[in-house]
Order: structure tokens, then sequence, then C-alpha cells
């Protein structure tokens, strides 16, 4: 099925029939494909939804860059059209910096959040990253003294050296989208969530470290931590089992 707003349209599917429901919002770049495994489970007593974000999947990415606060507007929208009430709310990775969007900037109300190893927290800049990001500038700047048939392809070149496989196979507006918002830190937002918050952290995790999960412990009125040992950013991949115990633990009380 498929749900629009405005020009972005998201591909979403439903599974289970039951009074309460869940909504999962993955991590970037990945899809609903991902999360069969607690789909299967979670179905058995909620009804589920789980979508592709606009670019991933089944899901067309517009002809414009967006921001966290167009992801979060129509995942919004999405559970307005779909009369999805105090509903809960699982992201993984990106999918969780949707719901601290939601959660603490809108400061919309949830029955039960479940963020496992979520971004939002912008890290540190290091010496390394710090000089990196001043070597790049510093070469790209220096193409400007190129002629210009030997412009393009010298800016090709230091591209691919710098950028990520992933990020060099994105389109202009998703790189573009991409650096709106992981450059966009939303620690300052954690302390307006009210929601029950569980935090489901991979000790291992180097894409977001277990420091970003202890500060949104600290900032988070009513949340808890849970620590999963020699575990990375993957747990619902990594560790299925534990993880839909875990969920099931945290969501038995919604259960009609």
């Amino acid at each position: 099925m498929v749900f629009k707003n405005q020009d972005i349209s998201i591909f979403y599917e439903v599974y289970g029939d039951h009074p309460k429901s869940v909504v999962i919002l993955p991590g970037w770049g990945d899809t609903r494909k991902t999360f069969r495994y607690i789909i299967s489970y979670l179905s058995n007593f909620f009804t589920v939804y789980v979508i592709d974000y606009p670019g991933f999947g089944e899901s067309p990415f517009p002809n414009r860059n967006l921001t966290i606060f167009d992801y979060a507007d129509s995942i919004h929208q999405f559970l307005k059209e779909n009369n999805i009430q105090n509903s809960i709310l699982i992201g993984h990775s990106f999918g969780g910096r949707i719901i601290i969007t939601l959660a603490g900037y809108y400061q919309y109300s949830y029955s039960n959040i479940i963020l496992m190893d979520s971004a939002g927290i912008k890290p540190p800049v290091t010496i390394r990253t710090y000089f990196r990001k001043m070597s790049y500038q510093l070469l790209m700047k220096f193409s400007r003294l190129l002629p210009k048939k030997w412009k393009k392809n010298y800016r090709k070149k230091i591209f691919s050296l710098f950028a990520s496989d992933d990020y060099r196979n994105l389109t202009t507006n998703m790189r573009e989208t991409f650096k709106n918002i992981v450059n966009y830190d939303l620690s300052d937002y954690l302390k307006n969530i009210r929601s029950r918050v569980l935090l489901i952290w991979g000790n291992q995790d180097t894409a977001t470290p277990i420091r970003d999960a202890r500060i949104m412990n600290r900032s988070i009125a009513d949340s808890e931590l849970i620590i999963l040992d020699k575990v990375g950013h993957f747990p619902y991949l990594e560790r299925p089992d534990l993880i839909n115990r875990i969920i099931f633990e945290q969501l038995k009380e919604e259960i009609h």
C-alpha cells in the first residue's frame, strides 16, 4: 500500500489485526524486509505497520532535498490518515531519529516507544575528523586553479577518495538529505519526551556508540536502558529471539 503526503510517497505493509498498533521505523538504507522476524512475532499480538522511506525499498525519492522534519511530518500524517491513535513506535537508528523528532521536538505523545541503537546525537568532532574535513575542502578548492577540462575528473576523484561507498551511491538529492539529517543534533529535544521509552543497545555498536545510549537514558525522564553484550548496531538481526522477548516484556501490558 502507498501513503502520500504532498510530494512524498511511502510504501507500507500491514500485518495482523488487533486493537493496538505497532509502527516500525527502519534505519537509513534499510527496508521493511529486514524486520520480518520481529513482524512475524509481534503480529500475533498487534497490528503491525512497517514502512519504506523515500529512496529505499518501494518508496520513490522526491525531486528535492529533505530534512528530518519532512520525514517526521510524513510519519505523523501517516498515523493520522490510518487512524493509528496512542500508538507504539519502534525505531532503529534513523527510525529512532524520526521518533525523537516526533516525541521531543513536536512533543506528540505515544503509549510506548522502543529505540534500538538510535541515531540523533551528533558525534563530537575528533582531531581526525576535523583534519579529514579540512583536507577535503582544501583539495576541492584547489580544483578552481585547474583547467576546465580537468576540473570535473579531479573533483570526482577527490570525492571518491573521501566518500563512503554508500554515500557515493546516493543521488544528489539524497546526499544533501543525508547531510541535512546527520548534521542536525536532536540532543536538546530528549528532555521533552514524555512517553515511556525503552532503549535497547549493543555494547559493540560503533555507528551509534553506547555513549549516545547513556545520554538518552539520562535525558529522557521515563526511560530504561538495556545493554546487550557482544552485539553491534543491528540487535534485531544479531539476537532476534532475545529482542522479541525484550519487546514483548515491554509491551505485554498493551495487549488486550
